[in-house]
């Protein structure tokens, strides 16, 4: 376990601090590589990230984004994480958006369609933020999917898998489409943003070594660039 600790005073600087450490991969990527891919998480804590990581000046036409993962919705589904991310980012023109589902998704939840993108943006990611959910799901990584080990397997040569969550959550009851840790894991910079006592409590007994939260497998890989982000 090497991930640093990272606390802020409230969610304001939580959101200032994780935008700009986005925004210095984004900026080493673009003037580095010429290009920055980039992955991250839905949920309420991101969107102020995203508004302010969006107001930096930047070449935007050089910046791919995809969503961490994915509810089997349509694209104009108010479900569907990258319509809001798409909105978060509204005032940076030109990005690429990389969508984990079909625009009119059939019924059965696939993977195929995500994995087929994400082999032709087969370089590590950038940079990858993802939330925690109060039960320690990361991504769409849910505790109770009937393949959740496999989508944990750091062996995994799957990019993406389908999830379907048991329960179905409540906030967002869909099938989901999600990166596996292994493609998680690839990625130059790895951020776990979240707030609230709750969550801390969640987090410290997945770092001490509660395998049935999903989380303490990612918090328990090594990794050289991995920041937990957390305010109250």
């Amino acid at each position: 376990m090497n991930w640093t600790i990272h606390e802020h005073v409230d969610a304001d600087a939580l959101a200032a601090n994780c935008a700009a450490r986005l925004g210095q991969a984004l900026d080493d990527a673009v003037h580095g590589r010429g290009t920055a891919l980039l992955a991250l998480a839905g949920g309420r804590t991101s969107p102020p990230v995203f508004r302010r990581l969006a107001s930096r000046s930047c070449d935007w036409s050089r910046v791919a984004i995809l969503p961490s993962d994915e509810r089997w919705v349509a694209a104009d589904h108010a479900d569907c994480n990258l319509r809001q991310m798409r909105d978060a980012f509204a005032t940076a023109a030109g990005i690429r958006w990389l969508a984990l589902v079909p625009a009119q998704p059939s019924a059965g939840v696939d993977a195929s369609f995500a994995n087929a993108m994400l082999a032709a943006h087969a370089q590590p990611f950038d940079a990858c933020m993802l939330g925690m959910g109060a039960d320690g799901h990361v991504a769409s990584l849910f505790p109770g999917a009937p393949n959740l080990s496999d989508a944990l397997d750091p062996a995994n040569g799957n990019a993406a898998v389908a999830i379907i969550p048991d329960p179905m959550p409540d906030a967002g009851p869909h099938p989901r489409i999600s990166l596996t840790l292994s493609r998680i894991l690839r990625s130059r910079r790895l951020l776990l943003v979240i707030s609230g006592d709750d969550k801390r409590r969640v987090l410290e007994r997945a770092r001490s070594g509660d395998a049935t939260l999903p989380v303490a497998a990612l918090v328990a890989a090594t990794h050289p660039a991995a920041e937990i982000h957390w305010s109250p």
